[in-house]
């Protein structure tokens, strides 16, 4: 069975959550799983064309992902934090979600100049956190490489949303799984 199928074997669809109207789907079961995570992980470093030298999670299941990617490619993590969690000097970008707005926050000084980043989360919705990580990192002096996601939303925008930037989805899931 390949990472995608064994993603949505464990995962959960939790409706209601974190507000009424809103299905969240959690995949961190399935990153519970050493080999459905491994397998994940292994797609997801060898997916992005030209390489990077540095690998970016958005907080806080996209540090699960980056910390193992950096690892098993022996490349930089970086933090992508929410706001207010990050000490010094840091850049912050606002976003919209599904259900609100948010921030995402960068310390410039953690990422080598000119750096190739690929950014990691584990779903896309409608794609804001992606889009500020990369407003972020692009404002720190760095290129995006790419974007890694394990599931995308279908119908919530944010694949299109990402268009220009080289993407790499490994499952994709209609927008409302119990329909």
């Amino acid at each position: 069975m390949d990472a995608a199928a064994r993603v949505l074997e464990l995962s959960e669809t939790i409706p209601d959550f974190p507000k009424p109207g809103i299905v969240f789907r959690d995949l961190t079961p399935a990153f519970a799983d050493p080999t459905t995570f491994r397998a994940v992980v292994d797609e997801l470093a060898h997916s992005i064309d030209g390489g990077f030298d540095v690998v970016a999670g958005i907080e806080a299941r996209g540090f699960l992902l980056a910390s193992a990617l950096a690892y098993s490619t022996n490349t930089h993590l970086l933090a992508i934090r929410k706001e207010g969690k990050l000490p010094g000097d840091v850049i912050r970008e606002e976003y919209a979600l599904e259900y609100g707005t948010a921030a995402l926050e960068l310390k410039p000084s953690s990422i080598p100049a000119r750096s190739r980043v690929l950014v990691v989360d584990d779903v896309l919705a409608t794609g804001g956190s992606c889009l500020a990580a990369a407003r972020l990192i692009e404002r720190a002096g760095s290129d995006i490489a790419g974007f890694g996601i394990v599931m995308a939303l279908d119908g919530l925008g944010g694949v299109e949303a990402l268009t220009g930037y080289e993407l790499r989805v490994l499952l994709h899931e209609p927008t409302d799984p119990l329909a």
